[in-house]
């Protein structure tokens, strides 16, 4: 007993890992044992949230892009995450490739053709189907997933890489509130901070894995005939957990690092192919005016509810409350992900590669996949592309391309690998972060522990899958959703005031860095001289 009681010590935050830990097992409990009950909770509590706070959703998250903007353009940009003389550990195409992988992955091959073309057909106080709904739905797309989820991430990886490896406090969010409540970040409030964090980044992920396990057997029906369903969607999760915890295993630099290399060559020859195989002089035409369109439109977008058009508020709900939600949920695991892989760089280049690189590569990812389906809908009339599912919108563009069946298959098969492998480096490089949140900060956890939360993750996604399609008129991915959403609640406050403890400390820390100005001796002068 002593030695187990001195491993839980070591290598635990006891009150966080314990209290993390009876809450999922809690959860789990009651998706098996009653799954439409969880699913009707869920339903509900993302309805009360919707309505009673997405005007906090739409002001907080446009909140942290301003602060974000600010900090880049400050005095403090040229101060580093970690020591002065600490300098970059990985390469920048490295780590680029282990951030977007991180940050993004399964969601963008999701919803890569699938939004484009839902807004194009459904936006709301907009004629759908015209060229200005085009430009509209390309203009919402890079909306939701550009420079707003890039600065989530930033305001709490920016504090945990600054706190971790310039003050030497542990990584965990809690250590971002020392100049605000000191030694409290030991306490209960520190530990409630971190155990929020934990189920951001446990939902979080739960909702992109439902995604991409969805997502592959969407394709494996088209090419192979394989039944979509929950079962299999179930099988999907197992396999490719078991992928993650592989590579989960093998650690930072041998497993992440190299899987993110790999899948990031698969995506960008799959939207290679799609760019020059599809309608490329659209594609970079329709690039250029959208881009010019969301930002002119920016700041308008950014702080709009509809709060006179029901269909518009019923929209802002479903789509844009949600990834607000959903991004705020990911920030804890991608936040503390791309701290612990940017050490010695410095604020502003922390900040530049965080937010316009991802968001670069984010645009021409939509406007190649997305733009391509517009096109064939808008100029061709490709009702199949059309009326294509969320799920399947991805493998039947591929199959509308001009090319033979045989390439169309592979392209689909590449199609089903990358999202297999965004899946893998979000499962893997998540459960290395849950792991530091309930050790107590330590970067460097212990196996066994990596392996109990990368199949804990996987079983959270089963569960959410399994309780969202048990209730009645709701998709199965309704529990996943709000399971993103509601987590992401409470830490937006989080993230709030770890704003302003980031401040507070920046400029404690940049008056100590300015030199005292040498003082002008008159040499006749000897009442200094002793």
């Amino acid at each position: 007993m002593s030695a187990f009681k001195a491993y839980i010590q070591e290598h635990t935050n006891p009150p966080v890992f314990f209290v993390s830990m009876i809450l999922t097992v809690s959860l789990v409990v009651w998706g098996l044992v009653a799954p439409a009950d969880l699913g009707y909770t869920a339903d509900a509590t993302k309805d009360w949230i919707s309505k009673y706070f997405g005007w906090w959703y739409m002001t907080v998250v446009f909140g942290f892009l301003v602060f974000v903007l600010l900090l880049m353009f400050s005095r403090f940009g040229h101060i580093r995450i970690g020591k002065d003389d600490d300098r970059p550990e990985w390469s920048t195409w490295s780590w680029f490739s282990m951030m977007f992988t991180a940050g993004m992955g399964i969601g963008l091959v999701y919803y890569g053709v699938a939004e484009p073309i839902f807004h194009f057909k459904n936006l709301p106080l907009t004629e759908n189907g015209t060229a200005d709904a085009a430009i509209k739905a390309m203009d919402i797309t890079i909306f939701h997933w550009g420079l707003h989820p890039w600065a989530i991430y930033i305001v709490l990886g920016l504090s945990m890489g600054y706190f971790c490896f310039r003050h030497d406090l542990p990584m965990r969010p809690a250590s971002a509130f020392y100049p605000l409540i000191g030694e409290g970040i030991y306490g209960w409030l520190g530990h409630t901070i971190d155990i929020l964090a934990v189920f951001g980044t446990l939902f979080g992920l739960a909702t992109s894995l439902g995604l991409g396990a969805t997502q592959i057997n969407a394709g494996l029906h088209m090419l192979f005939g394989f039944k979509v369903d929950v079962v299999n969607q179930l099988l999907i999760i197992g396999a490719i957990t078991t992928v993650a915890v592989t590579s989960l295993m093998m650690g930072l630099d041998k497993g992440i690092r190299r899987l993110s290399l790999i899948n990031m060559y698969m995506a960008i020859l799959l939207a290679a192919i799609v760019f020059l195989i599809g309608p490329t002089l659209f594609i970079l035409e329709y690039m250029v005016q959208s881009v010019g369109y969301y930002i002119q439109h920016l700041p308008a977008t950014s702080l709009r509810i509809f709060v006179f058009s029901k269909k518009g508020h019923e929209w802002i709900n479903e789509w844009t409350l949600f990834y607000w939600g959903w991004w705020i949920s990911w920030s804890p695991f991608v936040g503390m992900f791309i701290a612990r892989v940017s050490r010695g760089r410095t604020i502003r280049e922390f900040i530049v590669g965080s937010l316009f690189a991802p968001v670069g590569a984010t645009v021409v990812w939509f406007c190649i996949f997305g733009g391509s389906a517009i096109d064939y809908v808008y100029h061709g009339g490709n009702y199949a592309l059309a009326n294509a599912g969320e799920a399947n919108a991805m493998f039947v563009l591929l199959r509308e391309l001009p090319v033979g069946h045989v390439v169309s298959l592979l392209l689909s098969i590449l199609a089903i690998l990358v999202v297999a492998i965004f899946f893998a480096t979000s499962s893997d490089s998540g459960s290395f972060v849950v792991d530091m949140l309930t050790n107590g900060g330590d970067p460097h956890p212990i196996w066994q522990q990596r392996l109990f939360w990368a199949v804990t993750e996987g079983v959270v996604a089963g569960v959410l899958l399994v309780a969202g399609a048990m209730a009645v008129n709701s998709n199965p991915l309704t529990a996943l959703q709000t399971a993103a959403v509601t987590s992401g609640l409470p830490f937006s406050v989080v993230l709030v005031f770890m704003c302003w403890g980031l401040y507070r400390q920046l400029h404690r820390d940049h008056i100590h860095l300015i030199p005292a100005p040498a003082r002008n001796i008159d040499p006749k002068d000897d009442t200094d001289r002793n």
